[in-house]
């Protein structure tokens, strides 16, 4: 029966050693997250900073704000996750401070006993009486090896109490350190809403100047998604292309994917196995468009669609690849603006907005080499790469790809 307690005792403790391991885990990647997210709070002021507000920006200026917005309430979602996680983790020290307190209990109870019975042996007979009166040479040193171990068990057991002191002492310090840490978390919570608080209110003031030219503004979507169809339109051919001239001298001439040298395909498979895991087009920014169809951020009767994502980021930033490949084409766009398409097997990317190229038709590059300066758009400020990536014709969503994106 006492084997069966002990066995449930060890079993319980490495449980809530294992939770308590796993909570810090949590803890950390929470932590890591909330830090990322201040940076990039801090990188969008910045950025935002350097915005020429005029009339005819206004839906920039909202979006903006939205995106600040935006990036404050996942940090403070961040943030009331990490206190939850730090209570869950108070709570767990603390039990293992009550289990520490019982073993110290039951050690120091033990100890006295050991003591109290020492003393009684001592006083009835002295140890070398006990050996002397030994009937048998055997039976002495048997009696000698016994009080050899008593001797080092007192002494095991007075170690084991100095221990569990400090063990209680440790996790009683990290208990307070925690205390404090939740409380600053929920300090930062609190001005933090204060902050969006009033940002919210400018983002009325600047909806409400919205609503009541609504119709410019669609105007001015249906103008700006008119011309983003345009240019995906060149791009897609320019792919389709391509495509017919890898099939040109196989049996695959109507196909709309790629044939594929033995070289091709080891690269794709190598691409294809570093998704979600691929830099980042630009060394620093942030989306500032998502994929897919979407209700326009600002005036929600809009409706958008984006086949990539478009990332601001700051004047005079270079777009770089995202893994090696060969430059399928550079294209002259709209506005004597450029776009790069690299070729990595079967999948391509697309670099658009580009104010110069560093690279031609044909070139060889590697993982996030430079391949040109990003369009900064001189009337509202703003730096803005469109970053799309494909397998042959079929457009798929970067965020699945890059890195944290």
């Amino acid at each position: 029966m006492q084997f069966k307690f002990k066995s449930i005792f060890l079993v319980s403790a490495l449980l809530l050693s294992a939770t308590m391991l796993s909570q810090n885990k949590k803890q950390e990647g929470l932590e890591a997250r909330r830090a990322q997210i201040q940076k990039d709070i801090v990188y969008i002021n910045a950025l935002l900073s350097n915005t020429k507000r005029t009339e005819n920006n206004l839906l920039i200026d909202v979006k903006d704000l939205n995106d600040k917005i935006s990036k404050r309430e996942e940090l403070i979602s961040i943030i009331s996750n990490e206190t939850s996680e730090l209570g869950n983790e108070i709570y767990l020290n603390q039990l293992e401070i009550n289990k520490n307190e019982r073993d110290l209990e039951a050690l120091k109870k033990d100890y006295a006993t050991m003591i109290y019975k020492s003393y009684k042996s001592k006083s009835q007979n002295s140890r070398i009486m006990f050996l002397l009166s030994s009937e048998t040479f055997y039976q002495g040193y048997k009696r000698f090896q016994y009080m050899k171990q008593y001797s080092s068990f007192r002494k095991n057991q007075g170690e084991e109490i100095q221990k569990k002191i400090l063990e209680i002492q440790e996790l009683t310090d990290a208990l307070v350190l925690k205390k404090k840490q939740k409380q600053e978390l929920l300090t930062k919570k609190q001005q933090e809403q204060i902050v969006i608080q009033k940002e919210k209110k400018e983002q009325e003031g600047l909806l409400s100047k919205v609503k009541n030219k609504e119709n410019k503004y669609k105007r001015q979507i249906r103008q700006f998604q008119k011309e983003e169809r345009k240019i995906e339109a060149q791009i897609e051919k320019i792919i389709r292309d391509a495509i017919a001239a890898s099939n040109k001298n196989t049996s695959n001439t109507t196909s709309a994917t790629f044939t594929l040298t033995a070289e091709a395909k080891e690269l794709a498979t190598k691409f294809t196995a570093n998704k979600g895991q691929l830099p980042w087009p630009v060394e620093k920014g942030y989306v500032s468009t998502y994929y897919g169809k979407q209700p326009h951020p600002i005036v929600k009767t809009a409706t958008i669609q984006s086949n990539g994502v478009r990332i601001t980021t700051d004047t005079g930033s270079k777009a770089r690849a995202v893994f090696e490949g060969t430059v399928l084409s550079v294209q002259v766009m709209g506005g004597n603006l450029k776009a790069v398409l690299i070729q990595h097997g079967d999948y391509i990317t697309v670099y658009k907005n580009l104010e110069s190229v560093f690279v031609n038709t044909g070139d060889k590059v590697k993982t996030k080499e430079e391949i040109g300066t990003i369009f900064t758009d001189k009337i509202t400020g703003k730096t803005i790469l469109g970053f799309v990536l494909s397998r042959n014709v079929k457009t798929e969503n970067p965020a699945s790809w890059i890195y944290k994106m």
